[in-house]
């Protein structure tokens, strides 16, 4: 077993040696401190793997908290050529993450165990109070376009959307209690928007 995975990973190193490498850096989320950054490998003609990190660090971001870490691979087919116009790819992301999902950013009631609302410390009810921890599995589909700018620099711009498979527990803002009623992890899956960006990309 451990001869074949030696083996394996000398072919992949010998594969990315012999291939053309960008970095990249995503100029949507930099100014907000956001980091998202990547690197992408030709593997032959029309295919090219690229492996990305998003860090939000951000304890508390317009009052929200808004903590993500998360690695995405992704394979990419160019119908021209590597890194070059018009492609699709799929990808696999892992995230932690300690946030306000999107659909507690409303006034919406909590309700408590007997379906009353759920009165909080300070007097309110607002939905918009409670935050998530958790980690998420994501697989989804991607695409996007290349643009060569010189012989080193390019602008890559690029959307996706996933399956994100989630496990998290629900706190108060104001107390770090629980907010839930399940007494280990939710879990929860949905289809949304999970990547995109403009990335400015240099090519080694």
């Amino acid at each position: 077993m451990k001869t074949r995975i030696a083996f394996l990973m000398l072919i992949f190193q010998t594969l990315m040696m012999n291939a053309q490498t960008e970095v990249k850096a995503n100029t949507i989320f930099l100014p907000l401190g956001i980091v998202n950054v990547a690197s992408e490998q030709t593997l032959n003609k029309n295919f090219t793997l690229q492996e990305e990190v998003f860090i939000s660090p951000w304890k508390s971001f317009s009052g929200k908290h808004l903590q993500i870490y998360m690695a995405t691979l992704e394979g990419r087919y160019y119908f021209k050529e590597s890194m070059k116009k018009w492609y699709v790819g799929g990808y696999f992301s892992f995230a932690n993450f300690n946030l306000q999902k999107w659909n507690y950013w409303n006034e919406l009631v909590v309700l408590d165990e007997n379906e009353q609302p759920q009165i909080l410390a300070d007097g309110s009810v607002r939905r918009s109070e409670i935050y998530q921890k958790g980690y998420s599995f994501i697989f989804g589909i991607s695409g996007g376009y290349h643009f060569t700018i010189n012989e080193k620099l390019g602008l890559d711009i690029f959307a996706g959307v996933g399956s994100s498979q989630g496990m998290y527990k629900g706190f108060y803002k104001d107390n770090g209690q629980r907010s839930d009623k399940a007494h280990g992890w939710n879990k929860s899956g949905e289809l949304i928007p999970t990547r995109g960006g403009l990335m400015l990309t240099y090519k080694l």
